[in-house]
């Protein structure tokens, strides 16, 4: 467990950072009257910021490897840019404590899923009630949020 908190801490403050997020992309949805544009903005600027990274500590992966990977491991970006512009669209009908919940709540159910495969790389964990009443909990904590 201890050698997994810095990663969990990690992870947590990633966490406070997307509940952070949403509401300023959606303010920038609002204000320039477009959320396809605010989108855009989130991920050109993150795109600066990563290429920034990128150039000035990693080696870039040779052409070779990059037509070795498959086709659908290109596809995460439209994944994001998804929850991105669902996000932004409506946190400020919803609010962020139902935005965040209901996005953790889709995120449980499948997760759920594709560990139970063993999906996309994943080692194949079972589904066990633990597991099942953790996404119920959460789905009920969205109902919670919102009743």
């Amino acid at each position: 467990m201890l050698q997994n908190l810095p990663a969990l801490i990690l992870v947590f403050l990633a966490g406070m950072a997307v509940a952070i997020q949403t509401p300023i992309n959606g303010l920038l949805a609002q204000t320039s009257g477009n959320g396809i544009f605010a989108a855009t903005i989130s991920f050109l600027v993150g795109t600066l910021a990563l290429a920034i990274i990128l150039f000035s500590r990693q080696e870039l992966p040779s052409p070779a490897s990059l037509r070795a990977v498959p086709w659908w491991m290109w596809t995460g970006g439209l994944l994001g840019a998804f929850y991105v512009w669902a996000a932004l669209s409506n946190v400020h009908k919803i609010g962020a404590l139902s935005l965040v919940a209901a996005l953790i709540a889709g995120q449980l159910t499948a997760a759920l899923i594709l560990d139970a495969a063993g999906a996309i790389g994943l080692s194949a964990s079972p589904i066990s009630w633990q597991r099942v009443m953790a996404v119920f909990l959460v789905a009920g904590g969205v109902l919670l949020s919102r009743f």
